[in-house]
């Protein structure tokens, strides 16, 4: 992914601050014929530190069930467009329009597994977490024979991260003030994607005031 170093970011809290947004992320890898594969898909994060893990699943019937080897997660996350008329130094620096976003890309390792305690144990754990974030409690049951034969229709996967690349283009390179205006005029937009993208850039600014 193309990152320009004036919005290269090396914290990992901002990659924390991405998959709690969005775990629904691209797992992307070379297929046989040299071409991407690429699948959309829910993971669980976990990270101690420097070490960074993601853990899912695919249908069984997925061809990129069968990678093991290097592969890349591409996370989403809030973006938008600019207008130049926001700026107020749009006419003496000849300002154009641009999109503003935050997005990471992580470099590892895949490892694909198929036995059945293992799917069990990551099943259960990835319906406790999405439920939990919706206010339900249903459970996987590996002791009822009717939820592990669903088992048989998936791969489950473990992606160890060597490599992060987290990018957040919000304004940081612009003046004070057209980034103010932004965020600004952002807000008045009032709409659930511009509102965030506008808390994104008032988080950047607010770090990169007190040198966290």
């Amino acid at each position: 992914m193309f990152s320009p170093r004036a919005f290269s970011e090396n914290d990992l809290h901002w990659l924390d601050r991405l998959l709690a947004r969005d775990p629904f992320v691209t797992v992307l890898t070379t297929g046989d014929d040299g071409l991407p594969e690429l699948t959309r898909l829910p993971v669980l994060y976990y990270r101690q530190g420097q070490d960074i893990t993601l853990l899912g699943h695919w249908a069984r019937a997925n061809p990129q069930s069968r990678h093991n080897g290097t592969a890349k997660v591409l996370i989403d996350g809030p973006h938008g467009y600019v207008s130049a008329s926001w700026y107020p130094d749009k006419e003496t620096a000849a300002r154009v329009p641009t999109w503003n976003y935050a997005t990471a890309e992580l470099r590892g390792q895949l490892q694909p597994f198929n036995d059945t305690d293992a799917l069990a144990e990551l099943v259960g754990s990835v319906s406790d977490h999405f439920e939990a974030s919706v206010g339900q409690a249903w459970r996987f049951e590996p002791e009822r024979d009717d939820h592990l034969r669903q088992l048989r229709g998936i791969v489950g996967f473990r992606f160890t991260v060597e490599q992060v690349q987290i990018t957040l283009k919000l304004s940081q390179n612009h003046p004070e003030a057209n980034q103010l205006s932004v965020i600004n005029n952002l807000e008045q937009l009032a709409t659930p994607v511009s509102d965030e993208l506008a808390q994104w850039m008032r988080w950047r600014r607010d770090e990169a005031a007190t040198g966290n």
